[in-house]
């Protein structure tokens, strides 16, 4: 017998094996996980809450444990991995969607909702902005436009954000008055997403200055905001804009003393990719 020939038998041999393996593996009942007894159909998501007790606006979250191996949560702000325990804080009067999403083994799933209605603010850190949310027209009317580009950039209002498109270096602002007290912290915020932009300014200002309709505002005061030319705003954008800013100081602000302060957002350029606002907050921080 030649090399050759031992060579060619050898492998043959091994081909027939695989075919073997396969053909035994496609014979196997079970193929999948989907029935393999491992998951628990008796997963129990059900939760109490209880308030902290002396700390106002602080709630403690605790999930039954049984046959539950993992838990999320939503607060209203997205889900978020956490424990069968947990302690929230929400600084802002309103109701609460509550969730608990407990997991079972074998990766099952059931949810259980709570509402929760919070009667005050924190006198600390609520939001003292109104209608930050735009989810009503209540919400909305607190709100003033800052004209400034006689056409070429608008505001709108959908159900839950505002929304300001601009071209040919246009701009146009939104703006609003609030009462702050002196020698108190406060930070502003908001979320923020867009499809991106080119030759863009987005800005946010707290100041004593306030707005006159016809102007462009450029004032003393916190400001944080988009530039395309700083590098960013170009690209698709979503989140916090305390965390996609490249422009600006910062976003923590204090007065003297007590006084009135203008929330103003203004937004402009030369090809301005729609920019989305929701959630605007400004709150004290000690």
């Amino acid at each position: 017998m030649s090399l050759k020939y031992k060579i060619t038998s050898k492998y043959r041999l091994i081909i027939l094996v695989i075919f073997g393996m396969i053909a035994l593996t496609s014979c196997t009942p079970e193929d999948s996980f989907g029935n393999n007894g491992l998951t628990d159909t008796h997963v129990d998501a059900s939760f109490t809450i209880t308030p902290v007790e002396g700390q106002a606006n602080r709630y403690v979250l605790k999930a039954q444990t049984t046959n539950v191996i993992a838990s999320k949560w939503n607060i209203g702000e997205g889900i978020f991995q956490g424990k069968s325990t947990e302690e929230i804080f929400l600084p802002d009067a309103g109701s609460y969607t509550i969730t608990h999403i407990a997991i079972g083994r074998g990766g099952s799933t059931i949810s259980s909702s709570q509402e929760l209605v919070v009667e005050e603010s924190d006198p600390n850190a609520g939001n003292l902005v109104v209608g930050g949310k735009f989810e009503t027209d209540e919400d909305i009317a607190q709100w003033t436009i800052l004209s400034i580009s006689a056409s070429g950039a608008n505001w709108t209002f959908g159900s839950g954000s505002a929304t300001i498109t601009a071209s040919d270096w246009n701009q146009q602002g939104l703006f609003q008055a609030i009462e702050v007290q002196g020698g108190k912290n406060y930070t502003v915020d908001m979320s923020v997403q867009g499809e991106g932009s080119v030759d863009t300014w987005f800005e946010v200002y707290v100041s004593t200055t306030a707005p006159v309709q016809g102007s462009d505002y450029s004032a003393d005061g916190t400001k944080i905001g988009l530039n395309t030319w700083n590098g960013c705003g170009n690209a698709p954008f979503s989140g916090k804009l305390s965390q996609l800013s490249c422009a600006g100081e910062g976003n923590m602000v204090s007065f003297d003393t007590d006084t009135t302060v203008y929330l103003v957002i203004k937004c402009g350029g030369g090809n301005v990719g729609a920019i989305t606002i929701d959630n605007v907050e400004l709150r004290g921080t000690n």
